[in-house]
């Protein structure tokens, strides 16, 4: 193996000990990660499937009805 090679091997492997050992040693860090954790999975996923519905599904059946209406309601505006 080169030297670049050692050397980037080495700086990976020390970032993620970096990491790794702060995290381990967290007592607060580790609720504040969970709630972030907690807060992302509403927003992304709670809030997607109550606010953004799968319309093309409701107004069409094949991928040919949902481009002809896509294409529709573009070419109307």
């Amino acid at each position: 193996m080169s030297k670049n090679q050692d050397d980037s091997h080495g700086f990976w492997w020390r970032a993620f000990h970096l990491y790794y050992d702060g995290f381990r040693s967290m007592t607060v860090g580790k609720t504040l990660w969970l709630i972030i954790g907690i807060k992302l999975f509403i927003f992304f996923v709670i809030i997607k499937i109550l606010f953004f519905p799968n319309f093309l599904n409701s107004k069409c059946d094949t991928e040919q009805e949902k481009t002809e209406y896509v294409r529709q309601q573009l070419a109307d505006r």
